[in-house]
């Protein structure tokens, strides 16, 4: 089933996909030709905000099928409300993979053929923060959209689950900027500091998304998740 999901989540939230992928891609070849310095210092902290929009194809999937009573419909036959969570979550993960597969790719891409060589601060940014906090970002908001639509009668549009889940996606990412930039401003931000912060940051919101999950099968029960109409 999980495959069926990537690829309804696929089609449902192109337009999602598309436009974070290129924006991401856009903005990352924008600072790698500009300033290598500026692509290796902001890049990796913005690339959670696109990896959270491109992955709401999944949640899309779930808030309209609750809403069609497919899910009522699939729990009849014996699916488990946390392994429709889980498969859209994991769907989600494969959007967002591919929005910071491209927009990574071709940052990177023109950085390299500018002639930078790599770097060590630029390995640890992306790879300690800016990747994995793409998928924590966009499975927090799947999760948080997820409890939202059980718990309401959504409709699709900005009141919808759907359409407010990027900006609580981007939140924490956004969140992480604010305290790194006042952290700047006091001159109180050291490389220690940082990595503190950046790291707190990752391992907070995926803690989260672990325990909201844990207890979906507690908070949820399964007419929670039955068509509203």
């Amino acid at each position: 089933m999980l495959g069926i999901t990537v690829r309804r989540s696929w089609v449902t939230g192109r337009f999602f996909l598309i436009y974070a992928s290129g924006m991401s891609a856009f903005l990352g070849i924008l600072l790698a030709i500009s300033s290598a310095a500026s692509f290796a210092a902001s890049y990796p902290l913005l690339l959670p905000i696109f990896g959270a929009v491109g992955s709401m194809g999944a949640l899309a999937v779930f808030s309209s099928d609750r809403i069609k009573g497919v899910l009522e419909y699939l729990l009849a036959y014996g699916v488990t409300p946390r392994r429709l969570f889980a498969d859209v979550l994991l769907s989600g993960l494969v959007l967002a993979a591919v929005t910071v597969g491209v927009g990574t790719g071709a940052g990177l891409g023109v950085y390299l053929a500018e002639g930078n060589a790599p770097n060590l601060s630029l390995a640890l940014l992306l790879g300690g923060y800016g990747i994995p906090m793409s998928f924590a970002c966009s499975a927090f908001a799947a999760t948080i959209g997820m409890y939202w639509t059980a718990l309401s009668s959504p409709r699709q549009g900005i009141n919808s689950p759907v359409g407010l889940a990027p900006f609580l996606g981007i939140l924490p990412s956004v969140g992480v900027l604010v305290v790194i930039t006042a952290l700047a401003a006091a001159g109180a931000l050291s490389s220690f500091v940082f990595l503190l912060v950046v790291g707190s940051a990752v391992g907070f919101v995926a803690v989260l998304v672990g325990v909201l999950l844990g207890l979906s099968s507690r908070l949820l029960r399964e007419e929670r998740l039955l068509s509203p109409a």
